[in-house]
Parts: C-alpha cells; structure tokens; sequence
C-alpha cells in the first residue's frame, strides 16, 4: 500500500477530494515522517507542528464543504528565506538570530490563499549564498542518495538544499526555493527532484531576503513535471509591492502536461560541450536529444557564444547586489548584537560575529567591484556582458527555437568537505548562471542515474513568460527517463 508520503501534489489532491483521507491525516502522515528522519537529513530547522493541523483541520472543513481551493491540504515545506509571519525567517544565517517577521511573503501568502499546509522551515545556505548547503548557520543538509555500495554523505546542492532533501526525502509534498544562480535547478538534479527557475518578475520577490535583487527568483521543488506546474500557478502573481514582478495572465500550467511536441525546434548550443565533462553528462545530454526526437521534435544546433563569459559575469554582478544588500544588517534593527566600544565597532564585532565566511567572502568582492575606480572596470562591464548574454537567447527564440536542452550540472552530487576550492565550487553553477543573467526560465528534470547510482539532470531553457512550454517538453523527458528514488535509509 502506498503511504501517504509517497503521494505527489496531484494524487494526494485526487485523493483528498475523493474523501479517501483526510488533510489531517495527510499533515500528521508528515509531521511523522519529520520526526523520524529530519534529524539524519537536518533539512528542517523549524517545524510548525501546531501551525500545521490548524491549516489541515481548516482544509478539511473546506473540502467538507465544497470550497476545496486549489492546494487544499497539501503539506509544504518553506526555505528558510520566505518571510512566514511570527515565524522563524533568518535566511540559515546568525546575523539574524530570533527574527520573525511581523508579515507574510507574497508567494507564502499565495499559497495559503490557495490551501496549502506549512510544515516548517527548511534549511539553506546562509542567505542563498552558495552550491552545497555547506554555509548554513543550521549545519550542512544531507542528500537522501548515497553512492552504491557507500554510507559516505553527500551534499544536496544549494543554495536550496534543505527544499530539494526534504522533497526527495519524502518530508513534504513540495518545498518553496529560490534561485539567483542555480540555486533551484542544481539541488534538484542532485536529488532526483523536479524544479523550475520561473521567469524573473513572473513571481514576486517582496518578503524574500534579498541576495542580488536583479537576479533572485521565487520558485517550485517538487517530485514531478506535473507538481511543478500545480505550485507554480499558486505562486506566481503580479504585485503591488514589488515593482519587479510583472503583470502578465498566468496560464493553467497543468493543462500543458500530456501535449505534444510534434514539430517544435528543441535548441542544442554547442557552447555547453565543455572540456572535461564526465562521459555520463554527455551520455545522458545526448539520450535527452533522442527522446525529443522520438516524440517528434526537431533538434538544432546553436550558439550561444557570450555563455563563456556567464559565470565570471555573474560572480561580479551578484556579490556587488549582495554587498548592497547585505548592508542592512548592522545589529541595530533586529537581528544578532555584538557590543562594542562604540557604533562602528558594534557594527564591526555584529558583522564579523554574524556572517559565514562565504558571505563574508562574496560582500568583500562586491564592495571591492563597486568601489571608486572599480565600478566601470568590473560591475559596469559584466552588466554590458548580460546584455550579450541576452541577446544571444533573443536570436535563438527569433530564430524559432521553442527551448534549449543542456545538461543541469557538470556532475553528480559529492560529499561534504570535497570541494574547498571557491573557484572550483562555482563551476557548479557553469550550466545554470546563463537563464538567471538573461531573465529567461529554465528548469531541471531528473533523466537518469550515473555508474554510481546518483541522479543527473537535464535542463531545458524557455523563451520569457512561455513557463508551460518548459512544463509540455519537461514531461516528455520525465515519460521517457523514468522515475528515480533513493533507498530510504534516512527513517530506518
């Protein structure tokens, strides 16, 4: 019998109006399931037991009477960036020590509008800074796969990490994320989970804490194409008080799954082929491009030819945000206080005390790029480079290209403490950075399993605002491909 943890979004919802159980026996089927396995995946750093079978007794009531709405008890777990009203939000990092924010964050109020269950809140790297869940105040998260044959960790990816071991863990339904560099699509496809980076402004960002403004999006984890496109029509909307997010008519993404993809052009950039790329990626690249055109799409090659400059573009453009950003926290407002002497020192001995070394690290390169005689040198040029970067997806959608299929990540999940590199630990992102730069959305979808037995993803970028094609071609890859699971060894 399948348990109910093991539903996804769109059968535990088939089955929660068919009156088979109810939401409170959903929520308590996860709340259980917390207790026994958080403390071997440490994704959760907050669990809002009471909150939750509040939201399930009120969904029960509803469904009761006729007004299901729709995510009507479905359990979730919330990153820990989402502001949640009285509730734990710190972004996983000290500096913010004992916040809850007297507010809601658009997208979590959206989903309560829609019916949805908070279970807690999941872990992350500190203030998305990150590719391995291994800055966090909390502690690293631990991905449910393990290599066969190893009881070696593994990292779950970041900066989403908490919401991608949580998911692929079976802890909630679905978790919010966020992605500023790849910090969706890379912890999904180390974890065998389904995420997609929305289109900037298509959710909106007010109660998120900010990392790099012009780049962070609000965004799904979940288990399949399907559950993906359910979460993401609760959470997108435009927003009065975010003047980034965009009003344009948000589709019924779930009517796109099923569709053919008979005669659209599927775009294959060759700048993507990167030296030293594992045989396994390129096997499974070349695998996705087969099942595209055994379903009847045609595959192009094209260039996308600033993409050598993305990440080095990138890593000056999201630290000088995040060094503007991150000024706020000062120990005067809220948050952690370290005396001192006097204001500046108080300011100092907060800011030393507060922040990791990767966010202090990321706040020194952006002060440094923004800085008198810098500023045109570094962060003025790598906005010019976005420009390019751009543009050369505008010429591929004006060429006909529906979507561009690459690999998500250069390689397989690693363990914890196996890169100490900086430089080495941001080519993880080598694949992803480009759809954040350019604004488009991109999303990962789990396509098959390396000589080890770990996932890997494949990721499809979209045109912007076209989200439902992603979600028509993602559920053609994921037919094809098969589901993955981990052995549960995490609840034994």
């Amino acid at each position: 019998m399948t348990k109910l943890v093991d539903l996804t979004i769109a059968e535990a919802r088939d089955k929660l109006a068919a009156r088979e159980f109810t939401a409170t026996e959903l929520t308590d089927a996860y709340l259980g399931e917390i207790e026994k396995s958080n403390k071997a995946l440490n994704a959760y750093i907050t669990v809002t037991a009471e909150q939750a079978r509040e939201q399930a007794k009120a969904s029960d009531e509803r469904i009761a009477a006729g007004e299901a709405r729709p995510l009507e008890g479905i359990p979730l777990g919330i990153k820990d960036l989402y502001a949640t009203k009285g509730v734990h939000t710190q972004a996983c990092s000290h500096i913010l020590d004992g916040f809850k924010p007297e507010y809601e964050s658009t997208v979590t109020q959206n989903l309560w509008n829609d019916g949805a269950v908070m279970l807690g809140k999941l872990n992350m790297d500190e203030f998305a800074m990150g590719s391995s869940n291994e800055t966090s105040f909390y502690g690293n998260v631990i991905n449910p796969w393990r290599r066969q044959g190893s009881d070696t960790a593994l990292v779950p990816g970041g900066s989403s990490g908490g919401s991608a071991a949580a998911v692929a863990g079976h802890l909630c339904a679905a978790a919010t994320a966020s992605d500023t560099g790849g910090s969706i699509r890379q912890p999904a496809a180390l974890t065998g989970t389904v995420g997609i980076k929305p289109t900037y402004g298509r959710c909106s960002r007010w109660g998120m804490v900010a990392f790099a403004s012009s780049l962070d999006q609000a965004g799904p984890i979940g288990r399949t194409v399907r559950d993906n496109a359910i979460l993401l029509k609760s959470m997108a909307s435009v927003d009065a008080k975010d003047t980034t997010s965009v009003d344009a008519p948000v589709p019924d993404y779930e009517s796109f799954i099923g569709k053919s993809v008979k005669g659209m052009k599927i775009g294959i950039p060759k700048e993507y082929r990167v030296d030293g790329m594992p045989d396994a990626i390129n096997e499974l690249w070349q695998k996705g491009i087969d099942w595209l055109k055994d379903a009847g799409a045609e595959i192009v090659e094209i260039s996308l030819p600033h993409t050598k400059y993305a990440l080095p573009a990138y890593y000056i453009v999201a630290p000088a945000e995040a060094s503007s950003n991150l000024a706020r926290y000062d120990g005067v407002r809220y948050g952690l206080r370290v005396p001192g002497n006097d204001i500046i020192e108080m300011y100092e001995n907060t800011r030393a005390a507060g922040f990791g070394d990767e966010v202090k690290r990321r706040v020194m390169i952006g002060t440094y790029v923004l800085s008198a005689g810098y500023y045109d040198a570094y962060y003025l040029k790598a906005q010019k480079v976005r420009t390019l970067i751009k543009r050369d997806f505008d010429l591929a959608w004006e060429n006909g290209v529906d979507a561009i299929l690459t690999p998500t990540t250069p390689d397989a999940a690693f363990a914890p403490g196996e890169i100490t590199d900086p430089v080495t630990m941001y080519l993880n992102d080598i694949f992803t950075v480009t759809a954040n730069m350019a604004g488009v959305p991109g999303i990962s979808i789990p396509a098959g399993l390396n000589k080890d037995g770990l996932p890997l993803g494949l990721q499809l970028i979209g045109k912007p605002f076209d989200e439902g094609t992603l979600f028509q071609v993602g559920e053609v890859i994921e037919q094809a491909a098969g589901s993955f699971k981990p052995e549960n060894w995490w609840s034994k």
